[in-house]
């Protein structure tokens, strides 16, 4: 593999809470720094845990796998983020906490990470407005690549928040249900043709270089310079649970943008991991040897 492009990644790292005591590490941003360090590189993740149990969790969790914590911020007042797991009717809701110490990450002092390379972030992370100016901090510093990671969670949205977010990045990737949210060109079926025509005009009103549009089981769209790629999807495996499949894609779209894959590679070993991880009980691994497997696969381990 080339020599290692720096990349930032900013968010919410929190726990999901069940009803039978289990707490699992998730957080969209870092699983993907997760990844990316299975992978081999060395992410900065830019969060804030509490001065709590979870967060010590946290922290030695990083550690073990060798993720650099220096940039996770340590919040005396507020708890470690958390989603609240509940089952109605045997389905799980979910109720993402407010006010978690991820919600008042402040902009990291100036050398704490790096000014160039990529900065990932996604929309949740900016629901309140301290970690809303901490991002904006970093991205007035930045001088590579932003890629923004759409996660639209109700009601921690709007399009006042979001849209300038995607005027702000080079690189965005969402789902089709996302993009039929944030414009009208949208058709609210993911239909392939209808799909292409809505991200023209979405690509071009918000200037972007590269817009990636997941459709699970149906593999992916690429814009880019003005053409669409249809990218298929991996071979159908068996489904254990969907949870974190986003967040392995991301992981491997950071990896082959620092690397310069070509887009259409990059997004179809994307979805190689992805099927992986849907395989699989959970949004991480913690084996090694599963990520060098793919790097040998793809001429780079």
């Amino acid at each position: 593999m080339q020599a290692p492009c720096p990349i930032t990644v900013f968010g919410e790292v929190l726990l999901d809470c069940f009803p039978d005591a289990t707490e699992v590490l998730g957080g969209a941003p870092f699983n993907v720094a997760w990844h990316l360090r299975g992978f081999g590189q060395s992410p900065r993740l830019v969060s804030r845990v509490g001065r709590d149990a979870r967060g010590e969790r946290i922290r030695s969790a990083m550690g073990d796998w060798g993720l650099d914590g220096s940039a996770l911020q340590t919040d005396p007042i507020h708890a470690t983020g958390r989603v609240s797991v509940t089952l109605v009717n045997g389905e799980p809701t979910y109720e993402i906490v407010s006010g978690c110490a991820y919600d008042f990450i402040e902009p990291p002092k100036p050398g704490m990470v790096p000014a160039s390379g990529i900065l990932y972030h996604g929309t949740l992370a900016v629901r309140h407005p301290p970690s809303a100016a901490a991002l904006a901090s970093l991205k007035s510093r930045h001088q590579g690549s932003i890629v923004l990671d759409v996660n639209l969670r109700p009601p921690w949205w709007s399009l006042e928040t979001v849209l300038p977010l995607v005027d702000a990045a080079h690189h965005v990737k969402l789902n089709a249900a996302e993009l039929a949210l944030l414009t009208p060109d949208a058709s609210p079926e993911d239909d392939r043709h209808a799909l292409a025509a809505s991200m023209h005009p979405f690509a071009e009103r918000h200037r972007l270089e590269t817009l990636v549009v997941t459709r699970g089981a149906l593999g992916a769209l690429l814009w880019r310079g003005g053409e669409i790629v249809s990218v298929p999807a991996a071979a159908a495996v068996p489904v254990v649970d969907t949870v974190g499949a986003g967040d392995g894609f991301a992981a491997v779209l950071l990896l082959g943008l620092s690397q310069q894959w070509p887009w259409a590679e990059t997004l179809a070993r994307a979805g190689d991991f992805a099927a992986a991880l849907v395989s699989q009980r959970g949004a991480t691994i913690d084996d090694p040897s599963v990520y060098g497997q793919f790097l040998t696969s793809w001429g780079g381990g």
